[in-house]
């Protein structure tokens, strides 16, 4: 095998699976610290068991049937957008280091791609894998281990392939016109609708547990959030397939979103909370909002484009969670983190913007040396609103399908085993499920409390141990 076949170009192949580590440092270590810091500390090691484990699972997933499901060539179903809404489940198991063979988004305005399909698919499986840890954060602290390892297959081959299929895999919306530049709509809307459907579904915390939700390690979250920043320049900043000009411009604006939305947050904190103060968690939910809302519109709106998302998304995403959330059913229903505002209505805001903001002078894929004009403009550069009204009816299609498919999937699991752990069991967290701490108290010894004066005292005369008296 020659080490650079004519058709695999080096820089292209090695940017994205950059990208591509860039992204899945998001989910390992960065969701698994930053969820795990804000939780409660009793619900630390759960968290982050779940991340690696959700991780891990589709990734198997992936390759043994999602990736060709997302990507790969239609399954005929039936007439209309039944024609087009996923691929034919295949194993990649066979396929190393081979050039891509279908290429589903080559519709004439993008290159072809210079990397194997092995590349592709990691890359690929990197925002496949985030997904469902985004939403792990509506049901943490009480949903069972058990019913999260079948829960998170299911739903990565229902519910993601077919997102993934239908906005970048040649599918129905894709060729209705509908932008989804990095995945506002396949991940963050996915997530945030997933999420919600599933707290409702699976039930809330304890009563306490929900009244005081009090974060175990601000500075471990710090870590996670500045990796999951960071790594986002790889999430938008590899979504061209090639390391162009567009994929530049989509890490500046990606970051200049994420800066403008972070400050917003803080100052509608400062200016509109109950408290008047700015809060360090309130300036993670407006850096998550800003990196969520610039996703679907990276690569398509200009850097005024980018300030305006960030201001607006992260308005929006404020009021959504401090009035909004404030009111039934929201109120109602226990999302842990949030889920449903800063990824659901960020997600949303930032892909009908992408209708109202998309510049015809920004051009994704050049075709040749004088280029290749944008076939899509927004509404602000006077062209019809059609395309918010596309954008729309996508983010539609994304809110009904993964909400029937994550109730439907709790709703059966739920027959067989319980999808809420016990009280008694939520009491405990980490200790009850996994008998492990994050933080281990040295006074516990065997589950038991103990004083460490008597223990001393009980020790053999001249003997420098501490050893616990046998009770």
């Amino acid at each position: 095998m020659l080490p650079y076949p004519d058709w695999l170009n080096p820089g292209d192949n090695a940017w994205q699976l950059v990208a591509a580590t860039l992204v899945g440092l998001m989910s390992i270590p960065g969701i698994a610290v930053l969820y795990g810091g804000i939780v409660q500390k009793k619900w630390a090691v759960n968290t982050m068991l779940m991340a690696f484990t959700g991780f891990s699972l589709v990734l198997v997933v992936w390759v043994l049937w999602g990736f060709k499901m997302g990507f790969g060539e239609p399954l005929k179903l039936g007439p209309g957008i039944l024609a087009s809404a996923v691929g034919k489940p295949r194993t990649i198991l066979s396929s190393n280091n081979q050039q891509i063979a279908y290429i589903p988004l080559l519709d004439g305005t993008m290159p072809s791609f210079r990397f194997s399909e092995t590349t592709l698919a990691y890359f690929q499986f990197v925002f496949a894998g985030i997904t469902p840890l985004l939403f792990l954060g509506s049901v943490i602290g009480r949903m069972n281990f058990k019913v999260w390892l079948i829960f998170v297959p299911l739903w990565s081959t229902f519910a993601y392939s077919v997102n993934a299929f239908l906005l970048w895999g040649g599918g129905w919306w894709s060729h209705a016109g509908a932008l989804d530049y990095s995945g506002g709509y396949v991940i963050h809307l996915a997530a945030g609708t997933s999420g919600f459907v599933a707290a409702a579904v699976i039930g809330p915390r304890l009563a306490r547990d929900r009244e005081r939700a009090v974060p175990n390690n601000l500075p471990l979250a710090a870590v996670g959030a500045g990796v999951l920043w960071l790594g986002w320049n790889g999430f938008n900043g590899g979504d061209p397939y090639f390391s162009g000009a567009d994929a530049s411009l989509a890490v500046i604006n990606t970051n200049l979103t994420t800066a403008v939305a972070l400050l917003t947050w803080v100052l509608w904190d400062i200016f509109a909370s109950k408290q008047r103060k700015p809060t360090f968690l309130g300036a993670i939910n407006g850096m998550i909002t800003g990196l969520v809302a610039i996703t679907p519109a990276a690569g398509f709106v200009n850097s005024f484009g980018a300030i305006i998302i960030g201001v607006v998304a992260s308005s929006l995403v404020w009021m959504s969670w401090n009035w909004l959330g404030t009111t039934r059913p929201f109120k109602k229903v226990d999302d842990t983190l949030g889920v449903f505002h800063t990824h659901g209505v960020a997600g949303l805001a930032g892909g009908l913007l992408v209708g109202v903001l998309a510049d015809p002078h920004i051009v994704e894929y050049l075709g040749g040396s004088t280029g290749q004009d944008a076939t899509f403009a927004g509404w602000l550069y006077g062209h019809h609103p059609k395309q918010i009204l596309i954008q729309a009816g996508a983010a539609g299609t994304i809110i009904v399908w993964d909400a029937l498919v994550t109730f439907v999937i709790l709703r059966v699991l739920g027959l067989f085993m319980k999808l809420r752990l016990p009280d008694e069991v939520l009491e405990t967290g980490d200790l009850g499920v996994h008998d492990e701490e994050a933080y281990p108290d040295d006074t516990l010894v065997t589950g038991r409390r103990i004083d460490p004066s008597a223990a001393t005292r009980s020790a053999p005369a001249g003997s420098t141990s501490a050893e616990p008296a046998n009770d």
